[in-house]
């Protein structure tokens, strides 16, 4: 019996040692001989000079260990979904920084420039439009002409039809023209006092404009109409009665600020 008791404690001890010695070896320790006592010191050996092979099996045995079989657990699903967010967002942060940055260019500039005007107090204030303001005043002026070419076509042709297809055709083609002519006569500052164009050049655009809306007028009535007569009278009293008009509706939007863009300009 005693026999029998000492021979399975040999077994174990020898199964014992012969799992250590593979645990060594897996992790990169080499024993100091492959018949060493169960009790020997092995001598420890880098990691990272184990061969590619040894260390696929540290990793293998490690994972097999740690009951890693190649399938992300839920913790680390969401890990990886946390760590992406985290990265979009350092993208986003960086994006902001560099917005930042010229948003604080822009307003260094708009100070400097501020402190300029200041120090120049007698520098003259031109200005330009913007495209919305040509086209919202080529848009609105066309409604109050049209209204007006609609009451004198009515007038000399008596017919509603020959009224409303002269004021079609006038205001499609005349609401164009106006805008390029607004845009092309922006580009020049003559006339322009004190942030506003002065009466010469609204009485100066509103001549340019009517010698052109004449011409455009008489040939859509001709085409219309059909008489050369009603065309004319059509016309002559737009030429006299829209110029006039004209004239003061520049004058009100001489003083109306939206849509003009001051610029400061000096001499030094």
């Amino acid at each position: 019996m005693l026999a029998s008791t000492r021979s399975t404690r040999i077994s174990v001890v020898l199964v014992v040692v012969v799992l250590l010695q593979y645990a060594a070896k897996v992790h990169g320790f080499v024993a100091s001989s492959t018949t060493s006592l169960p009790f020997s010191k092995p001598k420890i050996r880098p990691h990272t000079t184990g061969s590619p092979s040894t260390v696929l099996e540290s990793t293998t045995f490690k994972s097999f260990l740690n009951g890693d079989d190649g399938v992300d657990t839920p913790q680390q699903r969401l890990l990886k979904q946390v760590e992406r967010k985290e990265a979009s967002l350092m993208r986003e942060r960086e994006k902001a920084k560099e917005r930042l940055l010229m948003y604080e260019q822009s307003l260094s500039e708009l100070k400097n420039q501020k402190a300029q005007y200041l120090v120049h107090t007698d520098a003259p204030t031109s200005f330009t439009e913007t495209a919305l303001r040509s086209a919202v005043k080529a848009f609105c002026w066309r409604v109050i002409a049209g209204s007006v070419t609609f009451m004198t076509t009515l007038r000399f042709s008596g017919s509603l039809s020959t009224a409303f297809k002269v004021v079609g055709a006038d205001f499609f083609s005349k609401a164009l023209t106006m805008f390029i002519g607004e845009r092309l006569m922006n580009k020049s500052q003559a006339g322009r006092k004190a942030g506003v164009d002065d009466p010469g050049r609204s009485l100066a655009k509103a001549l340019i404009w009517r010698l052109f809306a004449i011409a455009n007028t008489l040939t859509m009535a001709v085409f219309v109409a059909k008489d050369i007569s009603i065309a004319s009278k059509i016309a002559s009293t737009d030429a006299v009665f829209k110029t006039a008009l004209m004239f003061f509706y520049e004058r009100v939007w001489a003083v109306i600020e939206w849509g003009k863009e001051y610029q400061m300009e000096w001499n030094l």
